[in-house]
């Protein structure tokens, strides 16, 4: 039986997602942009620190955070700015580590959920171009070919442009449970409006599989609108390759 990754398996797995993620020629991030974590045990979990890059992130640029000191949070309407300074700053399980992520929040309620250990958020090129369109939520709930719904799922949780925080925590936790009421399954994919996209899964290379995905149906989208479309597949499709057996295979060789 495999045995699960130790922390520094850990670790050393959050840190190569975080630089494939940070690569300039993948289009993701650039400069201080996105945030990565990985779950640590029931109580912990690793984030990228606040204003450091992806591309570059070093050992010390992840914190160690306390999940039950962050997610008493999403039980509260308003909180301040410093409110929320002071409870990042409070989380940390080493108190000289840097300060973690303003989105640690939604991070450590998405950790929560069963079979997540990993989760990457970034602000894909293309992707933005369609999240920053009217067209945003018809990119999230349609999909164009086999691949996308292999490593990206039926269809996206589309979270209207929301104050990053904890309003927008607020508004992730509402759209996922939808999901997941709706479709019995947690989501690959959550798409924020005029902000950019997240990636969960078991492994980090499911999370970067997924984001990189998501990136070229992105460009695919949008090559096709300018041809007269998106023509997009029909539901029947969408539902025979999210239930073939090889394709399940696939997932399965793939840790998705």
């Amino acid at each position: 039986m495999m045995q699960p990754p130790n922390i520094q398996e850990k670790r050393a797995a959050l840190l190569e997602l975080s630089h494939e993620l940070g690569c300039q020629d993948r289009h993701q991030a650039i400069l201080g942009e996105g945030n990565t974590s990985a779950r640590l045990n029931a109580e912990t979990f690793l984030v990228k620190a606040s204003g450091t890059s992806l591309g570059t992130l070093k050992e010390h640029d992840l914190v160690a955070c306390r999940a039950n000191a962050l997610l008493p949070l999403l039980e509260k309407n308003n909180v301040t700015d410093s409110e929320m300074e002071a409870a990042l700053l409070a989380a940390r399980v080493d108190s000289s580590s840097k300060k973690p992520s303003i989105e640690a929040l939604f991070h450590a309620w998405l950790l929560s959920l069963p079979d997540i250990e990993f989760v990457g958020h970034t602000h894909a090129l293309a992707v933005n171009q369609i999240l920053c369109s009217p067209r945003a939520r018809e990119f999230a709930q349609t999909r164009l070919f086999p691949d996308e719904i292999v490593y990206c799922g039926i269809a996206s949780v589309f979270v209207p442009y929301t104050d990053p925080g904890l309003s927008l925590a607020h508004a992730i936790r509402e759209k996922t449970e939808a999901f997941i009421k709706k479709y019995e399954r947690r989501p690959r994919i959550i798409l924020l409006e005029n902000h950019g996209v997240i990636a969960l899964g078991k492994t980090a290379e499911a999370v970067l599989a997924s984001l990189l995905m998501e990136q070229k149906s992105a460009v695919i989208w949008l090559g096709a609108a300018a041809l007269g479309g998106p023509k997009f597949l029909a539901a029947k499709h969408v539902r025979r390759i999210d239930n073939r057996p090889d394709e399940h295979y696939r997932q399965r060789a793939l840790n998705l």
